[in-house]
């Protein structure tokens, strides 16, 4: 009993030191947990070798040494103008302005030869890359500006901004070109030239010849315009006078037909007039003589309804009279019932009247008999 008590107790012992441990660990890794932010590479130094990581990574502290390397796009501008403008094909001088987007690239090797040639903190630093690929771009711009007339920068831009990318190339010792944007392109102007330039000089020579020609043409265009519009003027005017000519022939046409047609339209609305004058007139004959046979109808039915009316009355009074003798002879024989039946109730009262009589006689007489014989 005592020995499982001791087996028990031992075994509940290193539980909780295995619980403790797991939390401690558990704690610890949570500690040294580091997440990567986007854009950002995180370099862990320390052990055999460093190690590069873009999401996340455990860093156990006193052991190992991190830092943060910003490797997002930044932009890089080539400004060339004036005298240090870009010579074209032809000589011509542009002033160009072109971005170039670099970062470095976003694999283990190459964060660290960057991180190991220039470091981690100037990796980033708008100057140290300024500092790095000036003289690159710039050379490359030079190189395929001089492979186009300037004019045909302005209509082939794509083709000059690719030709700019494979001169420079992708891979940057480290970083990567993803793309440029010519954000900035015009002649350099003429007072920025120098004439004792051999190359300005032809540009010069060049700009001029091209401006005369232009100015010709320009003049040329500007006459003949001006022919164009004269002759137009003439064409529209005559045009127009044509037009007005027709316009009015159109208009006394017009009005000719218009004055036939109100001439019709009114001996039409006369004739109208006078077929509905005879209509209303032939209407209102008619409704006279109708009234006049409706007053003659009329007088005839009042006739009508007064012999009715005599004949009617007579009756009534005839009727009346024999209802009146009816009622004198009804009343008579009432009144000779009435008398009959009052002479019965008077005989009936007085026999009754002698019956009373002769009661109280013959009851006095027994009253007497009854006297007598006491």
């Amino acid at each position: 009993m005592l020995f499982g008590s001791i087996w028990t107790g031992l075994f509940t012992t290193l539980f909780v030191i295995a619980l403790l441990l797991v939390v401690g660990l558990l704690v610890m890794v949570i500690k040294c947990w580091r997440k990567v932010q986007q854009g950002t590479a995180l370099i862990v130094t320390g052990g055999n070798r460093p190690t590069v990581h873009f999401s996340k990574a455990i860093v156990w502290p006193l052991i190992r040494q991190t830092e943060i390397m910003d490797i997002s796009v930044k932009r890089i501008e080539i400004f060339r103008h004036g005298s240090e403008g870009l010579i074209c094909k032809d000589n011509v001088r542009a002033d160009i302005k072109v971005a170039f987007f670099v970062r470095v690239n976003n694999t283990e090797e190459d964060v660290l030869k960057v991180a190991q040639s220039i470091g981690v903190k100037r990796a980033s630093q708008q100057s140290a890359l300024v500092e790095l690929f000036d003289a690159k771009f710039s050379e490359a711009l030079k190189t395929v500006g001089k492979q186009f007339n300037f004019v045909d920068l302005y209509t082939e831009r794509d083709t000059f901004k690719d030709r700019i990318l494979q001169t420079i190339g992708r891979d940057l010792n480290g970083y990567i070109l993803d793309d440029c944007a010519i954000d900035y392109l015009e002649q350099t102007p003429m007072e920025k030239l120098d004439p004792q330039n051999i190359l300005d000089s032809e540009g010069i020579k060049k700009i001029t010849d091209l401006t005369a020609r232009q100015q010709v043409l320009a003049n040329h265009i500007s006459r003949e315009k001006e022919k164009t519009i004269t002759k137009q003027n003439v064409e529209a005017r005559e045009a127009i006078l044509e037009l007005e000519r027709q316009q009015a022939e159109a208009e006394q046409k017009q009005k000719r037909e218009i004055a036939a047609v109100v001439a019709r339209e009114e001996a039409e609305a006369a004739r109208i007039e006078q077929e509905e004058r005879l209509r209303a007139e032939q209407a209102r004959i008619r409704v006279e003589e109708e009234l006049a046979v409706a007053e003659q109808n009329k007088l005839r039915q009042i006739l009508v309804a007064q012999r009715n009316k005599e004949r009617t009355d007579k009756v009534e009074i005839e009727r009346v009279e024999r209802d009146r003798l009816l009622e004198v002879t009804e009343r008579d024989r009432v009144v000779s019932l009435a008398e009959i039946e009052k002479e019965k109730a008077i005989e009936v009262e007085k026999k009754a009247i002698q019956d009373v009589i002769r009661e109280r006689v013959m009851v006095e007489r027994a009253v007497v008999e009854e006297e007598e014989k006491i």
